[in-house]
């Protein structure tokens, strides 16, 4: 394993608590709880939606398969997200949970390319990785061959240019603000072009 991939970083982050597998939601189920949870009935919440009760009924029971639109009406309707729909709080519990990491306080983990701050860092359990990264590397003769590991990943540019490479497509120059979301398991590297060393912002799924 190169010092430079992630999943030591992600190891960090699970040292202290395992990622939860993913259960299956009965959507039903999922919609009656959340009507209830507004005291509505099955009439108010077909009207607040646009659907007919019929069908609301029908959804609520399993006897029906929504639409995509009849599923961005219910979301509209229960001032939710469509992805809301889909992802209760584990134990139909808000977990409230927060961490703050101010400026300079990340957990610092340094490599021969790379400067990572892994960011909420006390918090165990997460579903995400997020750490900031000063990049080092100034070519792709500085890494030992593709970064590579499960998951997705998200990179925003802070400061200065940088090169990102892939397995699959033409490297892309990226400047401040810029961002790329990817397959993580795809190879990838990340140099600084700048003339100072680039920061990005990483987040790495961990499911």
């Amino acid at each position: 394993m190169s010092e430079t991939d992630p999943r030591q970083l992600i190891r960090i982050a699970r040292e202290t608590g395992e990622t939860p597998e993913a259960q299956p939601l009965d959507l039903g189920s999922r919609v009656r709880d959340l009507r209830r949870a507004r005291d509505w009935t099955l009439e108010q919440a077909a009207a607040k939606a646009g659907l007919a009760r019929s069908t609301l009924s029908k959804i609520e029971n399993g006897q029906m398969s929504p639409t995509y639109e009849a599923l961005k009406k219910l979301a509209t309707g229960l001032d939710i997200s469509i992805p809301q729909l889909f992802t209760p709080p584990r134990a139909n519990q808000v977990t409230g949970r927060l961490s703050l990491t101010l400026a300079g306080d990340g957990q610092a983990h340094a490599t021969a390319t790379y400067e990572h701050d892994l960011l909420a860092a006390n918090l165990t359990r997460k579903q995400m990785l997020p750490y900031r990264a000063r990049i080092r590397a100034r070519s792709m003769e500085e890494f030992d061959g593709w970064v590579r590991h499960d998951g997705e990943e998200f990179l925003y540019v802070l400061t200065g240019v940088i090169r990102l490479y892939t397995e699959f497509y033409e490297s892309i120059e990226m400047r401040r603000g810029d961002s790329a979301y990817y397959d993580a398991s795809m190879g990838h590297n990340v140099i600084s072009v700048s003339e100072d060393d680039a920061t990005i912002l990483w987040v790495t799924s961990l499911a």
